[in-house]
């Protein structure tokens, strides 16, 4: 299983409000709720916000990685947003978030969701990837990016799956 194949260009999100983190999660909560009807926005909030309550998912360079596991998830689902404007994330470095990768896994979640959790870590921890990123204008250079990232992260994994 790759990011590639979880994140279709609908859930790469450009120019979204931000406002706080609790905002950011609602935001995306009710997104992708809305577009898997098997998942329900509330839960999806509150499993997400119960996991950054364990300890901020802001892992550095204005990136948050929030996850969590779903009952209702059937496969791993990954969604990309850029906000407009940088929140407080409690992230590790202090430094406010733009570029949040959220990934919702089975609640049976094993050793290949963590390895997807690992593959964003080593894609957003590119400093060149952050930098194009952040330069894209509209959501389609945005998805174009993200993936040609994941792409050069992982040239060994396209032939598995």
């Amino acid at each position: 299983m790759s990011l590639e194949a979880i994140l279709p260009p609908e859930r790469t999100l450009f120019g979204v409000p931000g406002g706080s983190k609790k905002r950011v999660l609602e935001f995306f909560s009710t997104f992708i709720a809305q577009n898997i009807p098997s998942l329900d926005s509330q839960e999806v909030f509150s499993r997400l916000i119960g996991r950054e309550r364990l300890g901020s998912t802001g892992i550095g360079h204005g990136v948050a990685i929030p996850h969590s596991r779903n009952p209702h998830c059937k496969a791993p689902i990954a969604g990309f947003l850029k906000l407009d404007e940088p929140v407080d994330f409690d992230a590790i470095d202090g430094e406010p978030v733009d570029l949040v990768f959220v990934l919702l896994v089975p609640e049976e979640a094993d050793d290949a969701h963590l390895a997807l959790l690992g593959q964003v870590a080593g894609v957003m921890n590119d400093a060149a990837t952050r930098s194009a990123l952040r330069r894209a204008g509209s959501q389609r250079e945005l998805h174009d990016s993200l993936l040609d990232a994941i792409r050069r992260q992982a040239p060994t994994a396209s032939g598995r799956g």
